[in-house]
């Protein structure tokens, strides 16, 4: 009888444990598939809407073939049967609705055309003037196998048809592939320079290859696409071609916003003239109800605690007798740059007077939330709203969005997946067309892109004083410091061309001038302040070899204990950090080229006991200046002396500023391009003004 009782009360259980489990299935489904729905919704209003609407008188002619080129079928991708068609472009811009009457993208097209056609024309009477010219010669314009009707390989047949086009003998080859950064890969080409027998059927040609789906920016895309989808490794890929010029032309109808309002003027003696930023009153659920959901962060990291105090995190005990410390997390410097942009002496509530815009938005906490998750186009639901809300922003139509900024705090491969690959790292941000107007500050940038721009790492040091600084500064000059090098981090087997193994095989056989603290699985030091200072607070010169990527919060953690870094790769900071750092690199580091240690041809002990003392100490001198500009006020401080220093935040704004207005000066002289290199090169340009060749092109060269 009990063993019957039992039993019917474990099948009770059972089917109560049965219904709840069903009951909460259902839920999750409801949530997924209602989550999905907005999430595309959301996107397919994102791509119908371009942040570049040029104001253009559309002819008529142009418009009655524009409407028969959007009548063509266009091939589906991946798109579910009733929505609208889109194509995977570019990071310049996304993809549009092609159905329809759209009358955005019919205006859009119609410029196209309209650009296209113009150099097709010119390209056309170059090539009768040229074949007037060898006819007076005696030379045929045409070549035996055109006569012969014989078709020789593509890359033959437009090599004389290149020779013709040449503007001032320019010997680079103008061939226009339609390839997006992306990494999107199109069957047909769009190519200026193939002959054919009139300008009809390139316009004809050119209006379907739109109607496919292409966009005007595939036309300005280069060769080799940049890639985009970034697993954790970053530092093997090819660089993109140079841009022809013809592209360039096409690049510049795009790059031109339809208007361009400066600031308001002020008064000549205003301090904040030309340096007022006026911030978005953007909704709470971008940044406020984030840090209020704290919990849902990260799986595995109290973010509660690592948000809290301004984004500093828990307060730390004095630190060689000087106050100011707390346990910072690497990923909190969106919380603490909005936090001293609320404080900045030049922040107004007037957009007339801004000559910057600074959007505050938390993408890396947002991103964190669904890193790891099984939905990834979760991934991007917020970001697509928010460029949504800031397209119908009037500031935002003063410059289509180029006198804007926003931080993120991670690197920047974490916002570079690429729409064919939803599964991938990340999320899209970095490749929205909205951001890419924008001027984007990361902890880690790409040198091969326009936009993005490297700040400092959140270190542990947050004076409230200038008093705190100038103790702090003048404790590290007078440390004593017992190693000539030390290291701190993990090996990085994984990683093929990871010099890591060699550094701490060589920093042990150095017992006695070498400190290695290697953090290996489920070693707390690592994770430890006090402990990781300890380390640097001891040593002369502190190595810095790349890991997961280029950069390393540990550089300016070493910087703050006033050790001079050794880097092994140009891109751990000297391509990264342009505002920051000085740019001449031997004043406060050392480069040894990673090929040489890995090779076994550098001996760091060698290279760095070989140092003159002298040349040492003014290094480090060098190092202890540079501790305010690769740190972070403490926001909830009061300097009385303010202006005596300026921190990253300072040195980031500053900088912001400057870009902002170089481009606005670019934009009312009627320039033809608002940037005058490609986009591959943009560390170049960025560290040295310049495209020509430089000895550190092979450590930036994408295989």
């Amino acid at each position: 009888m009990a063993m019957e009782k039992s039993s019917s009360k474990y099948r009770t259980q059972f089917w109560y444990v049965a219904m709840v489990s069903f009951l909460l299935w259902l839920v999750l489904l409801y949530l997924f598939s209602s989550s999905a729905t907005t999430v595309h919704t959301h996107e397919r209003l994102f791509r119908q809407e371009n942040v570049i609407n040029l104001p253009i008188n559309v002819p008529k002619h142009v418009q009655e073939s524009d409407q028969a080129v959007l009548s063509v079928d266009v091939p589906q991708h991946d798109q579910e049967p009733d929505q609208p068609v889109v194509s995977d472009v570019d990071n310049n811009t996304l993809p549009v609705n092609t159905r329809g009457n759209d009358t955005s993208r019919e205006v859009q097209i119609s410029e196209d055309a309209k650009v296209v056609t113009d150099l097709v024309e010119e390209l056309e009477k170059e090539k009768i003037e040229n074949e007037k010219k060898r006819a007076d010669s005696g030379l045929s314009g045409r070549t035996t196998w055109s006569r012969r009707g014989h078709r020789e390989p593509r890359k033959a047949r437009l090599e004389p048809e290149k020779k013709r086009v040449r503007h001032n003998d320019d010997d680079n080859e103008r061939n226009v592939v339609n390839s997006d950064e992306n990494h999107q890969s199109y069957e047909k080409e769009l190519n200026f320079l193939e002959p054919k027998d009139d300008v009809g059927s390139k316009k004809d040609r050119v209006g379907k290859e739109m109607a496919n789906g292409l966009s005007d920016n595939d036309i300005e895309s280069d060769n080799n696409s940049e890639t985009v989808s970034e697993p954790k490794n970053q530092r093997h890929f090819t660089p993109n071609k140079t841009v022809s010029k013809a592209k360039n032309r096409v690049t510049s109808r795009r790059n031109r916003p339809k208007v361009m309002v400066r600031p308001r003027a002020t008064r000549r003696n205003d301090p904040c003239r030309g340096k007022y930023v006026y911030m978005h009153d953007v909704p709470s659920l971008f940044n406020e109800e984030l840090l209020k959901n704290c919990w849902t962060l990260s799986r595995w990291t109290d973010m509660c605690e690592l948000t809290s105090n301004f984004g500093l995190g828990p307060r730390l005990p004095n630190m060689e007798g000087v106050s100011g410390w707390f346990a910072t997390n690497q990923f909190t410097l969106e919380v603490i740059f909005h936090n001293r942009m609320k404080q900045y002496k030049c922040l107004t509530k007037d957009s007339s007077l801004a000559s910057a815009v600074y959007v505050p938005y938390y993408p890396g906490l947002d991103l964190m939330r669904f890193l790891w998750g099984p939905f990834p186009f979760m991934r991007d639901a917020a970001a697509l709203d928010l460029m949504k809300w800031l397209r119908e922003r009037p500031e935002w139509k003063r410059m289509d969005g180029r006198d804007h900024f926003m931080v993120a705090g991670r690197t920047t491969w974490d916002f570079m997946r690429t729409p064919e690959n939803e599964s991938d790292w990340g999320n899209r941000l970095m490749i929205l067309p909205e951001i890419r107007n924008m001027t984007m500050l990361l902890i880690e940038s790409s040198p091969w892109n326009y936009h993005g721009f490297a700040v400092p790492y959140p270190t542990y040091f947050h004076p409230s004083t200038n008093a705190e600084i100038l103790q702090w500064q003048n404790r590290m000059r007078r440390i004593k410091r017992r190693y000539l090098f030390s290291f701190v981090g993990a090996p990085r087997p994984n990683l093929g061309d990871s010099i890591r193994t060699e550094i701490m095989d060589q920093c042990k056989a150095s017992r006695r001038k070498c400190k290695l603290l290697e953090c290996v699985s489920g070693s707390q030091k690592c994770y430890k302040p006090d402990q990781i200072m300890k380390f640097f607070l001891s040593s002369t010169f502190c190595l810095q070899p790349p890991g997961d990527s280029y950069t390393r919060r540990s550089t300016f953690d070493s910087i703050l204990a006033g050790c001079i870094p050794v880097f092994f790769h140009p891109g751990s900071a000297y391509a990264q950090y342009v505002w920051h750092l000085p740019k001449d690199i031997g004043k406060y580091s050392v480069f040894i080229p990673e090929k040489n240690v890995k090779e076994g041809k550098a001996s760091i002990e060698k290279v760095l006991s070989r140092i003159p003392r002298g040349k040492v100490v003014a290094m480090r001198e060098e190092v202890v200046k540079l501790i305010p500009r690769l740190m972070y006020f403490n926001p909830s401080g009061k300097r009385g002396d303010a202006g005596r220093f300026e921190d990253a935040f300072d040195v980031a704004v500053d900088g912001v500023l400057q870009r902002v207005e170089g481009l606005r000066k670019r934009i009312e002289k009627g320039n033809e391009e608002i940037f005058e290199f490609p986009e591959q090169f943009s560390w170049k340009y960025n560290v040295f003004g310049n495209v020509e060749k430089h000895e550190w092109d092979s450590y930036f060269d994408r295989h």
